[in-house]
């Protein structure tokens, strides 16, 4: 067995073979269930089969690495395989997959060897369940303009603000949380990292529904308070790392719009294979063939370029314009792959519980979290104008 990618480290296909196995035998049942019963059981689950260690760097509790990664970091080119595999059978199982390494990595990147023993090895083994608050209702794209504010008091820091569309809010043990410690200066951005228990005194969740199969909700926070030891990194470097977490993780975006972009495929294939119109099958027609050749290729680019940005990340080389540019073509390649596959099902397609109905919502959000197409635009661009 390999990946799409043509990777063949043991530890690597041995991940995805259970993922598969576990996709296989879990994604239908997550369907019917309601959305934080499916959440939970899908973290349980991924954490029973060994896959959330994988979000979790070695030295911190995480899955052993061989050779793919150092200790202290997490393998792209693992977590890119198990996306793709996750997706291609369940929307959840992705997502609470991703948001273990999301919301737990600027912990492993930052937080003292304590609050890493502590939390970290719960993450791997799916028992705590991690969430990434960035985003604000006026700081999105633009992290700089963040206004959550944390002051000082006595040896610990009060916490004020509010962060929207935070995955996994609802059910979340723990938030790595950016918040304005100062004004931004030519040598700080003014901004620092914090570790903020879901349980803190002054902090209260909003739950709010979006596309795409996972809880989300706002965060707000009111005079919370955090001991001095939950500062991750230094004072004014939280921007910095907010930027590695996503330039971690970002590949695997791509990665997951493969893996629903694949199934799309999939589904379209056996559908024109089977369905009978004017005497023979859809599949021999050759307009709608065409359309399959097409698809194929694109899917097939995006995975090229899914491997080189994640060989690269793995590699500590100069990665930030093939991540862009294999998260910008992935996921808008993967919507108009999901469109073509409703379109290839005719009225089936727009059926509420179809599977290419399901894949169609499931692949919108892709093009928007972790740095919207747009931005991998203007990453590109920079990089070609060198300015």
């Amino acid at each position: 067995m390999t990946t799409p990618y043509g990777w063949h480290a043991p530890e690597l296909v041995e991940a995805v073979a259970r993922a598969r196995k576990l996709g296989e035998e879990l994604g239908a049942r997550l369907a019917g269930l309601e959305e934080d019963e499916a959440a939970l059981l899908a973290l349980k689950e991924l954490g029973a089969a060994g896959l959330a260690a994988w979000c979790v760097p070695a030295r911190d509790g995480g899955a052993a690495t061989g050779g793919l990664c150092a200790r202290e970091t997490v393998s792209v080119r693992v977590l890119a395989a198990l996306r793709d595999e996750l997706a291609y059978h369940s929307g959840m199982l992705d997502v609470m997959l991703v948001m273990q390494g999301l919301g737990s990595y600027a912990l492993s990147l930052g937080g003292n060897e304590a609050l890493r023993r502590e939390v970290l090895p719960g993450v791997a083994r799916g028992e705590a369940c991690a969430a990434f608050a960035l985003t604000e209702p006026g700081a999105g794209s633009s992290l700089a303009d963040v206004r959550t504010r944390a002051v000082k008091k006595g040896a610990g820091w009060v916490l004020d603000g509010e962060k929207t569309f935070i995955s996994n809010a609802p059910i979340a043990r723990f938030f790595t949380l950016l918040a304005r410690t100062g004004e931004a200066t030519r040598e700080s951005s003014g901004l620092s990292m914090f570790f903020v228990p879901s349980d803190a005194w002054g902090l209260d969740v909003e739950r709010f529904e979006v596309i795409g199969p996972h809880p989300i909700g706002e965060v707000k926070l009111a005079g919370c308070e955090v001991p001095g030891e939950f500062l991750l990194g230094t004072e004014g470097d939280g921007l910095e790392l907010a930027l590695a977490v996503l330039a971690r993780f970002r590949t695997s975006v791509a990665a997951a719009a493969n893996g629903f972009a694949r199934r799309a495929l999939d589904e379209s294939l056996g559908h024109l294979t089977n369905r009978v119109q004017f005497g023979k099958p859809l599949a021999k027609q050759q307009a709608l063939r065409f359309q399959v050749a097409e698809l194929d290729v694109e899917l097939r680019a995006a995975q090229l370029l899914v491997r080189e940005a994640a060989e690269l990340v793995d590699a500590n080389e100069d990665s930030a314009a093939a991540v862009a540019r294999a998260k910008l073509f992935a996921t808008e390649a993967a919507g108009r792959i999901c469109d073509r596959a409703v379109q290839l099902h005719g009225g089936l397609g727009v059926k509420v519980g179809s599977v290419v109905e399901r894949l169609y919502r499931d692949v919108r959000a892709l093009r928007i979290y972790e740095g919207t197409s747009e931005i991998q635009k203007l990453i590109l661009a920079r990089e070609r104008f060198q300015d």
